[in-house]
């Protein structure tokens, strides 16, 4: 199943693989604009026979950037570096989708930072400003004109990022969402944010669409996988199509971390919302990723740290499923 066709919508991925999004801090212009690093280590991964690749987060706006040295869809002027990114991996077989982000609380640049409340992550980070209804309106208007700008770029999917402790998921948790209007206070209110997002994006993207999520706070009072159900269930009536699970980072936690750690969190969601769901977490074999697809516990597999390993990570679990992976031209020598 690894290496067989999935489509959603009208876009066909011609594996399971996926690249996930993960963060390079290589604009080192600070402008938030494409690279030759980028162009080099996307259009590697498609060389190497990656089903989707999926761009690194890349902040709606300058002040939602994690780091100073992340890509960014804020301006016109990122759409042809982001152009040259998609040509050179459709050239490569492959598709390629790009991860929409806002760092709120946790964002590491110069000025003022904006969340949902005034709290810190930690005691090492700065305290965010609240915000007001002007800053949610821009935001969820940066997001829409985040996903245009992807659009005239040549992205194949759009993966909004809910997870991780970065904005969306801020005002997700009650552990990071103290607000009393009506983006607050209730686990309908606190879904307001991303459902207004999912809802401008996709007056201007009717592509597949994607969100990230962290499916588990690991803290007593935060939110669980159960919770995540229920707002998966929501996310599909909008029309979201695939659900990508990860978990963690909205606090400060101890997480234990073993092969295939956040897989069940993907199994729950997939069945509990009836939804497409993309496995993630130290998934490194090929024999891995088979069993999580026949077992119907994902759709996808979305593999990180081994493809920064390996590049050509497909080859290596074709062979250990004894499949015959047809190579890249100039390479069938060597493969």
């Amino acid at each position: 199943m690894l290496f067989s066709p999935y489509t959603i919508r009208d876009v066909t991925f011609k594996n399971r693989i996926v690249m996930s999004p993960m963060c390079m801090y290589a604009c080192d212009r600070e402008d938030g604009t494409v690279h030759n690093w980028h162009l080099v280590h996307y259009a590697t991964r498609a060389v190497g026979q990656v089903g989707l690749i999926i761009v690194e987060a890349t902040a709606v706006t300058p002040q939602g950037r994690i780091s100073a040295r992340d890509l960014g869809i804020w301006s016109d002027e990122h759409i042809s570096g982001l152009q040259t990114l998609t040509t050179l991996v459709h050239e490569q077989g492959a598709k390629i989708g790009i991860q929409l982000a806002h760092a709120g609380r946790k964002a590491m640049v110069e000025g003022e930072i904006i969340a949902p409340s005034p709290l810190p992550f930690d005691e090492t980070m700065r305290t965010p400003k609240e915000m007001t209804k002007t800053d949610i309106e821009e935001t969820i208007q940066a997001f829409q004109n985040g996903a245009l700008r992807a659009k005239k770029a040549g992205f194949d999917v759009i993966e909004i990022h809910a997870a991780h402790g970065y904005l969306i998921n801020e005002f997700l948790s009650p552990l990071t969402n103290k607000r009393t209007d009506e983006y607050g206070g209730t686990f309908e209110n606190r879904y307001r944010f991303l459902s207004e997002v999912i809802e401008a994006v996709k007056k201007v993207w009717d592509g597949p669409l994607f969100v990230r999520i962290s499916a588990s706070d690991y803290h007593p009072d935060g939110l669980t996988v159960n919770d995540y159900v229920e707002y998966a269930k929501r996310m599909k009536t909008q029309g979201v199509d695939l659900i990508d699970v990860s978990s963690g980072a909205v606090v400060p936690a101890k997480i234990d971390v073993y092969p295939g750690y956040q897989v069940p969190f993907a199994e729950t969601i997939r069945h509990g919302a009836d939804i497409a769901t993309g496995a993630v977490g130290l998934i490194t074999s090929g024999r891995q990723a088979e069993e999580i697809l026949r077992n119907g516990r994902a759709d996808l597999i979305f593999i990180g740290r081994e493809l920064l390993r390996n590049p050509y990570w497909p080859k290596t679990a074709s062979s250990e499923l004894g499949i015959s992976l047809e190579a890249p031209k100039p390479y069938v020598r060597g493969w």
